[in-house]
């Protein structure tokens, strides 16, 4: 794949903003976009904040909130691909289901099994109470026929090797159609470990014609694994969400320099980045007009 498609995590589902630089409000997301976009992302992964003062380290399902950041993303980086976080734990579906339908993104994050959240301090206590993040298959298939309904592109999120060949599965069993997208998740403590020689044996259990990328959770360690990424032929992803780290250390500013990382990458891997034209066309998503249709009411 000579094309490598950048993603841009821009803030994730937690961090706390006062004490990361993490955006929150629509402004410093279409900012912060903004960077990335000119850094080389053609895609925008986007968690949703609670806009109260106060308030913005939780996690927002409000629609109008959804609309006016993702509207303030595309007005910032015309033709930007919007990929739009769906993860929640348990049953009730009803809020990421009310964004998918006010924004209706080009893309939209589908998880695709369950996995025990866990992580464990030195001293041997749980970081937090152990947590199952709940993806059970009728909750799956919800979720699929939400987006075949929005026209969004489902990217699978996949936690461990078991959830990678689940996907062939939903493929088979016809729970969704179109170029399949993996997203190998590495560097969750009870997860898939961020390794290299893991992620090469990875794309063999891949459907017939994925594409796939990484998402890489950890410091600087991480960034070797991100260039083995580029040399397979995987797109990239990183940002705020995934790690405040540079490949030499030091604490990354923003996205953008984490986005111009991501980009050295690939290119030292003999890749060019993808143009976000470019990337709608490997992806075989719809007409570029799509994004906007969904800046209306819906």
């Amino acid at each position: 794949m000579d094309k490598a498609i950048l993603t841009c995590a821009l803030t994730g589902v937690l961090t706390d903003p006062t004490r990361h630089p993490v955006p929150v409000t629509p402004a410093q997301m279409a900012a912060a976009a903004r960077e990335a976009f000119d850094a080389g992302a053609s895609i925008m992964h986007v968690h949703l904040r609670r806009q109260e003062p106060g308030r913005g380290h939780l996690p927002s399902w409000d629609p109008e909130v959804a609309a006016a950041v993702v509207g303030a993303i595309r007005a910032a980086c015309p033709g930007v691909i919007v990929n739009l976080s769906t993860g929640v734990v348990g049953p009730d579906v009803s809020g990421p289901l009310a964004c998918l339908h006010r924004v209706r993104p080009e893309i939209a994050a589908c998880n695709a099994g369950s996995l025990n959240y866990l992580k464990l301090k030195d001293d041997g206590r749980w970081a937090w109470p152990p947590m199952l993040f709940d993806n059970p298959v009728e909750k799956i298939q919800t979720m699929l026929e939400a987006m075949r309904e929005t026209h969004t592109h489902p990217e699978f999120e996949c936690f461990d090797v078991g959830i990678v060949r689940s996907v062939a599965m939903y493929l088979k069993a016809g729970l969704f159609d179109g170029v399949p997208d993996l997203n190998f998740v590495m560097g969750v403590a009870s997860g898939m470990p961020c390794d290299a020689e893991l992620l090469a044996l990875l794309p063999r259990w891949l459907p017939p014609g994925a594409l796939w990328q990484t998402t890489l959770i950890g410091r600087a360690e991480i960034w070797p694994v991100h260039q083995r990424t580029a040399e397979l032929g995987g797109m990239l992803r990183s940002g705020l969400e995934d790690t405040f780290y540079l490949p030499d250390g030091s604490r990354a500013s923003g996205n953008g320099p984490l986005i111009e990382a991501l980009a050295r990458c690939a290119r030292a891997a003999g890749r060019e980045v993808a143009s976000p034209a470019q990337a709608r066309a490997l992806l075989g998503l719809g007409a570029a007009d799509h994004a906007a249709a969904g800046a209306g009411p819906g």
